[in-house]
């Protein structure tokens, strides 16, 4: 079972009005509004999150561990993605530990430094240590309907690959065609 980190008040706190900002239309900083479909009860459930970018994919970090939104994205596979006024569509593939791995190391080189002490690995910590801290810290690759419509996925360079959108609660996954 992964591990989950105690979340400090100043944050729950930041929270509380960092959601405020954002339902109003403002743009703090790279925060938005993720809301997702509970995984039991099928309520929407919105929290902020911080969209992280990294060789031009946008990616949502679960640097929290394994906590309810994290839990309800896998099993929906989708969401709403609020930035400003205007809520986007979106579908999400969790990555591999090896995917992972280097997205965590720039990302904690950038982090604050009260998100440091939920990572066993430093910034200076080999690539393995990161495959091993990605089965802490999901890594989720965000797509927006657009960008399934047009069926692209950027990596690998081929143009080969396509993004599902989750089925019944599986998470959405790539498949070769």
């Amino acid at each position: 079972m992964a591990k989950t980190y105690q979340i400090p008040s100043f944050v729950r706190l930041g929270n509380f009005f960092t959601t405020r900002l954002l339902r109003v239309g403002l743009k703090p900083g790279n925060m938005a509004l993720l809301t997702v479909r509970g995984r039991k009860s099928g309520i929407p459930r919105t929290t902020p999150v911080s969209v992280i970018e990294y060789d031009e994919q946008r990616l949502l970090i679960g640097a929290f561990g394994e906590v309810d939104w994290v839990r309800n994205l896998r099993a929906a596979g989708e969401a709403s993605l609020k930035r400003g006024r205007h809520p986007e569509h979106i579908f999400v593939k969790e990555l591999s530990a090896e995917e992972a791995a280097p997205i965590l190391k720039k990302s904690l080189t950038e982090a604050p430094g009260f998100l440091l002490k939920n990572f066993d690995a430093t910034p200076e910590s080999p690539l393995k240590d990161f495959e091993r801290e990605a089965l802490n810290h999901p890594v989720f690759l965000v797509k927006s309907e657009a960008e399934m419509q047009r069926g692209a996925v950027p990596g690998d360079g081929r143009g080969v690959n396509k993004f599902e959108p989750a089925i019944e609660g599986q998470t959405a996954k790539r498949s070769e065609t």
